[in-house]
């Protein structure tokens, strides 16, 4: 299938409008006509051909809709454009139709549309099996609780790196509301001192192995390194989480595949240079879910994380402000989306705060994560967070028109 990297974006006044318009190179007045109008959603198509781009122009301006093409780009000595299509949600079902009939990989294309639009259905209520424990998704916006075993993690490093203060604290993340939690050996922090496989796991192994049989959520481990994925997997852990996106260690796909337990995958890269933002970002995600498919894993078993975390992680804070603006584009891959956001730099560098007084900037991300549709928040501090977050899923899920439980 040609992959136009489809994507869902928001325009809910004039000012967002003329920005979509900016970032194809079009004229910003172009579709001011819709402004105003109940116009739903926006659909942006990226380095599509321009025969390919004319006739989906044609077709949604045939159906009432509107578009803007902007010839920018050569792709494969071809030229190409970005495409921004404006209408409701009838009118995105009646242009997938139509392009079923259509060459350039439009028919593949009008699929993929049909597939963007039922993912932005309210989520309905799924068991997701991790391994013998089971995860409710859709119910309500979960809490994955974090637990570092680490000596020198950007928030807490060295609190919890004996096993006894580890084991007091796994049991009161629990104790406090957390849904998962998650276990980590590596700093992730910049200018962190890498650790190889082996003293990886040798800080996890006593842990999980005290842990497992006496914590009754499903339990994560945090790690790139199949090795690491590979002994925690066989010890009983319930996912995987990796924030390189099964795209570090070449073995990592293979490794979560052959156990069939769910993975989180994040965007990472070096440097924060980007093409398009946010479309860089959801090709590199839709790599890293092909890899797990690729092992047999589907649907929900792939957690989706977009990787907020300044340098760590590839971005700058006006990078990871865009991508909390537009949270919500990530539901266009249909897959369950996890966000950490806890105490990060973002919020440090916004409110000019260290990280022991970022509760309060990380509690609105997490409410900003509910009113996005986000499945599962990455948490210290749990017990605020699920206070937060339960009075958030009390409006936004109503909102949403889903159904919501308290519990």
């Amino acid at each position: 299938m040609k992959d136009y990297s489809p994507r869902w974006i928001s325009l809910n006044n004039e000012t967002e409008a003329k920005k979509a318009m900016q970032q194809i190179g079009s004229d910003p007045g172009g579709i001011a006509h819709m402004v105003g109008k109940p116009i739903g959603r926006a659909l942006k198509l990226e380095n599509v051909p321009l025969p390919a781009a004319h006739i989906i122009k044609q077709e949604m301006l045939s159906l009432g809709g509107d578009a803007a093409v902007h010839r920018n780009v050569i792709v494969n000595k071809i030229e190409a454009s970005d495409i921004l299509l404006v209408g409701t949600a009838k009118h995105f079902r009646r242009l997938s139709q139509k392009l079923a009939a259509q060459p350039f990989g439009l028919k593949d294309l009008g699929k993929s549309l049909k597939g963007l639009l039922d993912a932005l259905e309210p989520p309905k209520q799924r068991v997701l099996p991790c391994r013998g424990k089971d995860i409710v998704l859709g119910e309500r916006t979960l809490i994955m609780g974090i637990l570092n075993l680490t000596p020198d993690s950007f928030s807490d490093g060295g609190k919890f790196n004996t096993l006894e203060r580890a084991l007091k604290q796994a049991e009161a993340l629990v104790e406090q509301g957390a849904d998962i939690l998650d276990i980590g050996a590596e700093s992730t922090r910049i200018n962190h001192e890498p650790v190889s496989a082996e003293e990886e796991w040798e800080r996890l192994e006593a842990v999980l192995k005290a842990l497992l049989p006496r914590i009754a959520v499903p339990i994560s481990v945090d790690t790139y390194k199949a090795d690491v994925a590979e002994r925690a997997l066989a010890a009983g852990v319930h996912m995987i989480n990796d924030v390189w996106g099964l795209q570090k260690d070449p073995r990592m796909a293979e490794v979560v595949g052959r156990a069939q337990a769910p993975v989180i995958v994040m965007h990472n890269q070096e440097g924060s240079n980007y093409h398009h933002l946010m479309g860089d970002i959801m090709a590199y995600l839709k790599k890293s879910i092909h890899l797990a498919e690729e092992q047999g894993l589907a649907g929900d078993q792939i957690i989706i994380d977009p990787g907020i975390g300044g340098t760590a992680f590839g971005k700058s804070l006006d990078i990871d402000l865009e991508i909390m603006s537009r949270l919500e584009e990530f539901r266009s891959l249909g897959r369950p989306i996890l966000l950490g956001t806890s105490r990060k730099s973002m919020i440090g560098q916004t409110l000019n705060l260290p990280t022991e007084e970022r509760l309060e900037g990380t509690l609105a991300t997490s409410v900003v994560g509910v009113a996005a549709g986000v499945d599962i928040l990455r948490v210290h501090d749990v017990q605020a967070n699920k206070r937060a977050v339960q009075m958030a899923d009390a409006i936004y899920r109503r909102k949403r028109g889903e159904n919501f439980s308290g519990s």
